[in-house]
Formats: structure tokens, C-alpha cells, sequence
């Protein structure tokens, strides 16, 4: 089995079919270890109870966005080295400028593909 077969991504998005996209997309690489969540407050819930080695979570979401994610993450020690990518649906450098002192990973532009997916993994984790 490889390595894809075992990563537990959780993927954060206030918009069903994105998470359907995201997670389609995931299994399509082998990723079968999959949490969903609706938004960022959601995430972080769950994430302090179970923390995961990656997240994928769409900037712009109700009660605490990708990037609010992304800081509460970071400041609490057992999530804060999970490899974190953030989406959106705009190119937009001044919010890549704005995660990066927190340690976003990546930077995935919707639409996306499954193999744009796996480049961002492969930065995070190595080649797959």
C-alpha cells in the first residue's frame, strides 16, 4: 500500500459540493482517510479531539475562515506542524501573503485537479 493509502486529510469547506470535489479528488489518489468539515469552527473542534497530519480548507467560510483556521492551528501545539493548503476561488496574493507567516503549505486556485492536489500533498509529505 503506499503512502497515500494511510495520510488522514480532513477537508474544511462551507459548501457541499466543494468537499465532494476536494474529497473525489483525494480518493482519486488513494486517499481514503477523509474528515469533512462545514467550516473553519468545525475544523477546529474536531481537530483538537483528533489531530491530522493535512488539511485542506477553503479560505472563505462562516464563523472562522481558512485563515483564522490556519492561526488557531498554529497556536495550539499538537496541530501545529499539520501540513495545511488553503483554497479559494480567486487568485488572490495578498491572502497567500497573509497565510505565510503561519506556515500555509500550499495555495490550491478552484477549479483544481486531482493531480494539482497531489503536487501540493507531494510539497507537504514527498513523492507519493
Amino acid at each position: 500500500m503506499s503512502y497515500l493509502s494511510h495520510l488522514r486529510v480532513m477537508i474544511v469547506d462551507d459548501m457541499t459540493t466543494s468537499r465532494m470535489l476536494i474529497r473525489g479528488a483525494l480518493e482519486e489518489l488513494g486517499i481514503n482517510q477523509i474528515a469533512m468539515a462545514a467550516d473553519g469552527e468545525q475544523a477546529l473542534k474536531a481537530l483538537m479531539v483528533q489531530p491530522l497530519p493535512l488539511v485542506i480548507s477553503d479560505f472563505n467560510m462562516p464563523k472562522l475562515d481558512g485563515l483564522g483556521l490556519l492561526r488557531a492551528l498554529r497556536a495550539y501545539q499538537p496541530t501545529s506542524k499539520c501540513g495545511f493548503i488553503l483554497m479559494t476561488g480567486k487568485g488572490d496574493q495578498a491572502l497567500i501573503d497573509k497565510a505565510k507567516p503561519y506556515g500555509v503549505a500550499g495555495y490550491l486556485a478552484k477549479p483544481f485537479t486531482a493531480p494539482i492536489v497531489k503536487a501540493h500533498i507531494e510539497r507537504i509529505f514527498g513523492r507519493m
